[in-house]
């Protein structure tokens, strides 16, 4: 009998704490992530900002919880890589990598979009952002190893592999710096892609 309350107040929690992260998701739809205050996500989550604080320390804190979700969605589809196939082609291989991360990207558009801008402030983002790509740089090492017509334009695949990984982060982000200031970005997504296909197996489009 007296477990049941504890249990009411243990659901209210979860869903004021769900409640201020989708507040979050829904503003960052409408507004830049460094127009978002405390004060503006609480009144949309319904929680006072004594509550929001409760949960969280601060609108990064926010942030990060979602940075993790998108951050394990697409390591959901990289465990799934596997190496190229015999009747493959090397364009091929590297529009299904990119294809992969795009497909997160867009699902989580102006979440990626805050982070690019949050990652060079908060230590934890930031961190979450270096230990998933990490895990990303390793499985694609892992894959081009195996992969006999590779040909990778420089002998330290590791950091060639993490500078592609790299551009393809902010691309996608349609960070202007990569993208251009209202250009498609599509365009530069299918530079990517031969970046891959170039940098780790030259132009010649192989499939062996």
């Amino acid at each position: 009998m007296t477990a049941e309350p504890n249990d009411t107040r243990q659901s209210r929690g979860d869903r004021q704490r769900e409640a201020i992260i989708t507040a979050v998701r829904e503003l960052l739809e409408e507004r830049s992530f460094a127009e978002l205050s405390v004060s503006t996500i609480s009144e949309r989550a319904g929680v006072a900002r004594s509550g929001f604080y409760f949960y969280f320390e601060s609108k990064y804190a926010v942030l990060a919880v979602i940075v993790a979700d998108a951050m394990e969605e697409l390591d959901k589809l990289t465990h799934d890589f596997a190496p190229r196939e015999p009747d493959e082609s090397p364009s091929e291989f590297a529009e299904r990598m990119v294809g992969y991360a795009a497909a997160v990207f867009a699902s989580n558009d102006p979440i990626m979009a805050a982070c690019s801008l949050a990652r060079g402030t908060d230590a934890q983002i930031r961190e979450i952002m270096d230990d998933f790509q990490d895990t990303v740089v390793d499985k694609i090492v892992g894959l081009v190893s195996q992969d006999t017509g590779a040909r990778p334009v420089s002998p330290d695949l590791r950091a060639l592999v993490r500078t592609l990984t790299a551009v393809t982060s902010m691309t996608l982000s349609h960070d202007s710096a990569f993208v251009g200031r209202d250009q498609d970005p599509s365009h530069a997504v299918e530079i990517v892609q031969r970046l891959w296909q170039y940098g780790l197996w030259g132009r010649d489009d192989v499939t062996s």
